[in-house]
């Protein structure tokens, strides 16, 4: 939206919103980088987004709207797909008559006003709003999806003929390829995928299907369907990952792919017979990592400035560690794609695949076949690799070829099964690696958790006396403290009585009070210190307390520093670091 920087500059000014001499800096800049001076102001956090759109839409004479917490009819919201409302930030809010009135981050967005226009032949009525009510909107799109989904579900289930032989293979493939069977399964996927699940559960019980999604870390009850749908859902999964249709008494493992609202989707599945049938787990793996940064998954401050010293160098080995779903992964083709320019070769061996990188030689394991990690990483030091990741150590033999890759000239990337970084170290002399070779090869050890991150609206509260004490006695307050100050998060003069914490607070829009998850992290450099306790067979106590020294803050002491930013609860981080 093109306003002249006077009008700008008077309403501002007037307003109070923007000091003369901030504004002047701006504008300086603005010229230079031949970008908007309101980009500019923003950008130096002189006045908010939002503000600054509310002020536009004033100097403009356009109406304002707020769509937050309001009750939007499908019918109407619905007009615009949600694709196009989520690439144009544009939302019908109100229908009357062939009038239409869209709220919009972008008034000037004409393109989109134009294409509303011929999809509806409505008259299109813009109007400004700011981020939170296009969040709001865009969320109220999942909450109608679901419901219409669960519908279809439902009523799906019910044309399953209870009475249909299960007995043979064609059977069983019959019931699979048919009608009911598909629609259930697919929307199934599509139900999952619209709430954000990471995992489905699909559980027989002695009278009925139990269907569970995993958002966000937690399970969570999402439908309970007749145990005649059993059958037939299982049959259609087992289609689907190319399994053996009448094997029903050992475990059996596949995996397929699929497309649901745009985006490319693997699958992961497991089927195991229990006491009431089978039961299914189907884990979800988004095929794209684009957009992930150290920043946006979670680091900050010295962490993260070790973490891109680490990724400095062409040698050595770099380990994420943390239990199952701690988000290792995402940590590796985080570094991954910082590191993949075009002069370098990058290989991987993974188990699965979870994201699709372009540039990057992403290989499968087939443990099945005699492809594991060391047959495949003996095999991939011979494709000229400049950097290699290993999707997991997970005995001598990878550990050992590993450290060699390392030692030979590559930068490895990979993950271990530990509850700490420091616990890394005894893990790998455990496998049996020698403690020369530790220390000639690792650079940096990151440990991990994810946390669930707060919604917008939430509770704020102040620590009461008891409360302080009790975290002091959980963390070191102190580091915690000193980081907030360092960072510039907290006034150098802070105290714990004056920093604020928050609560979740269930809304319509956000009923758990939580949405998303972060890291919380803990990065141990291998600094020559660490390196002669690694040489004297120092334990893992030994080893962090030396890295705590040096400066580096544990999970629990990142985990509050996030909570006293607003980001998480002290609740939160507790539960996390106590699985």
């Amino acid at each position: 939206m093109y306003i002249p920087d006077t009008n700008l500059r008077t309403f501002l000014a007037d307003a109070g919103l923007v000091s003369q001499k901030d504004f002047d800096v701006a504008e300086n800049e603005a010229k230079e980088a031949k970008r908007p001076v309101g980009e500019i102001l923003t950008a130096k956090n002189a006045i908010g987004e939002d503000e600054l759109r509310r002020t536009y839409a004033y100097i403009l004479g356009i109406p304002f709207v707020s769509l937050t917490g309001t009750n939007i009819k499908y019918e109407t919201l619905s007009l615009i797909p949600e694709p196009v409302a989520r690439r144009n930030n544009i939302i019908a809010y109100n229908h009357s008559g062939d009038e239409l009135e869209v709220a919009m981050l972008d008034t000037d967005d004409l393109a989109a006003i134009d294409f509303i226009k011929k999809k509806t032949h409505l008259k299109i009525l813009p109007r400004l709003t700011d981020v939170a009510s296009v969040k709001y909107a865009l969320k109220e799109y999942q909450q109608s999806l679901k419901e219409n989904l669960g519908d279809v579900i439902k009523n799906e289930t019910e044309t399953l003929d209870k009475a249909a032989p299960m007995g043979g293979e064609e059977d069983l493939r019959r019931v699979a390829e048919g009608v009911p069977a598909v629609r259930i399964v697919d929307t199934l996927i599509r139900h999952a995928n619209a709430q954000g699940a990471s995992d489905i559960h699909i559980e027989p019980l002695e009278e009925s299907l139990l269907i569970r999604y995993r958002i966000d870390g937690i399970l969570h009850d999402a439908m309970e369907l007749p145990k005649h749908a059993a059958n037939a859902i299982t049959a259609r999964v087992k289609v689907l990952a190319n399994m053996k249709l009448d094997e029903k008494r050992l475990p059996q493992d596949g995996r397929f792919g699929a497309e649901s609202g745009g985006e490319k989707i693997s699958f992961r599945v497991s089927v195991l017979p229990t006491y009431f049938g089978e039961k299914i787990v189907m884990r979800l793996l988004r095929n794209s990592i684009s957009g992930f940064t150290l920043e946006s998954i979670g680091l900050h401050g010295l962490g993260l400035e070790r973490m891109h010293d680490s990724l400095r160098g062409t040698t050595g080995m770099i380990l994420a560690c943390g239990p199952t779903g701690s988000g290792k992964s995402t940590t590796l083709y985080t570094l991954l794609d910082i590191v993949n320019k075009p002069g370098v070769n990058i290989s991987t061996i993974e188990d699965p695949i979870e994201y699709q990188m372009p540039r990057v030689n992403q290989t499968q394991v087939r443990p099945e076949i005699g492809f594991t990690f060391a047959n495949g990483l003996r095999s991939l030091v011979r494709q000229d690799p400049d950097i290699i990741m290993v999707g997991e150590i997970r005995d001598k033999e990878t550990a050992s070829l590993a450290i060699n890759a390392a030692l030979t000239g590559h930068l490895v990337l990979s993950t271990l099964h530990t509850n700490s970084a420091s616990g890394a170290i005894p893990r790998l002399l455990d496998m049996g690696i020698e403690p020369f070779l530790l220390v000639s090869t690792l650079r940096v050890i990151v440990g991990q958790r994810l946390v669930r991150k707060l919604c917008t609206d939430r509770k704020k509260y102040a620590l009461s006396l008891d409360e302080q004490s009790q975290l002091e006695k959980e963390v070191d307050a102190g580091s915690i403290l000193r980081a907030l100050k360092e960072e510039k998060a907290e006034a150098q003069d802070a105290t714990w009585k004056n920093i604020s914490f928050y609560r979740p607070e269930e809304t319509p829009a956000c009923p758990s009070g939580y949405s998303g998850r972060i890291g919380i992290y803990e990065v141990l450099p291998v600094t020559s210190t660490i390196k002669e306790l690694v040489m004297a067979d120092a334990t893992g106590d030994a080893i962090e307390k030396q890295a705590r020294s040096e400066g580096m803050l544990t999970m629990s002491e990142d985990g509050i520093f996030k909570a006293a930013q607003g980001i998480t609860t002290i609740e939160e981080v507790l539960r996390v670091i106590a699985e």
